[in-house]
């Protein structure tokens, strides 16, 4: 039986590909991964935290970016398309196509179930990489559910969450705060978690 070998791509084909393609794929290690569409929910709290961060950062020297700036970790071992990234000052990217972020300062995921584990594991172990990184943030859209992470040094990150409408989150690396109850607009939870976050 013949065997089928896996091509690995380098970033350079990725790159030469996606900027030619009708659809989003990331690069993780020498393979693509074709992204699939949002859910609703998801998008609902994309476009409530990205008004609600946009709104308070007017006139400040930062730029918040949703669904479609393709970030790239130091090594090159991942590009990959954050739900909201934001950028403060000079803005550097990999080349003079101006599509791929090098210095993101606060990244926002909003979590499903296919991608969670990922995003809050192998994912933010890519994202820690990024020295401009200050802040990792992963809002769950089928519960009341903000998980906070801000670094501290080189190598340790801060952990907080907040699991009620009626909670704030101070954002560390810009000047904003999330309100769950902003975030979560229009959403509706399944009952059991609705009733978790209002006795939350």
């Amino acid at each position: 039986m013949a065997s089928h070998l896996k091509h690995i791509y380098t970033p350079q084909e990725y790159l030469a590909m996606e900027r030619a393609a009708s659809y989003k794929s990331e690069f993780c290690n020498g393979e693509i991964f074709a992204m699939s569409g949002a859910s609703l929910e998801h998008n609902l709290i994309v476009t409530n935290t990205t008004i609600s961060l946009g709104n308070q950062l007017e006139g400040k020297d930062c730029d918040v970016l949703a669904n479609d700036m393709r970030v790239k970790t130091v090594d090159s071992s991942l590009y990959t398309y954050p739900d909201i990234v934001v950028v403060c000052g000079e803005r550097r990217f990999e080349d003079a196509s101006v599509d791929t972020l090098l210095n993101p300062k606060l990244i926002i995921e909003v979590l499903s179930p296919s991608t969670a584990s990922y995003d809050r594991t192998k994912k933010f172990a890519y994202y820690r990489g990024i020295e401009s990184l200050q802040e990792y943030i992963l809002i769950a859209q089928d519960e009341c559910r903000v998980t906070q992470y801000v670094r501290q040094g080189t190598d340790t990150w801060i952990f907080h969450e907040a699991t009620s409408l009626d909670e704030k989150i101070h954002l560390a690396s810009v000047p904003c705060v999330l309100d769950l109850s902003r975030v979560y607009r229009r959403i509706e939870f399944p009952p059991d978690k609705e009733e978790e976050s209002i006795n939350h």
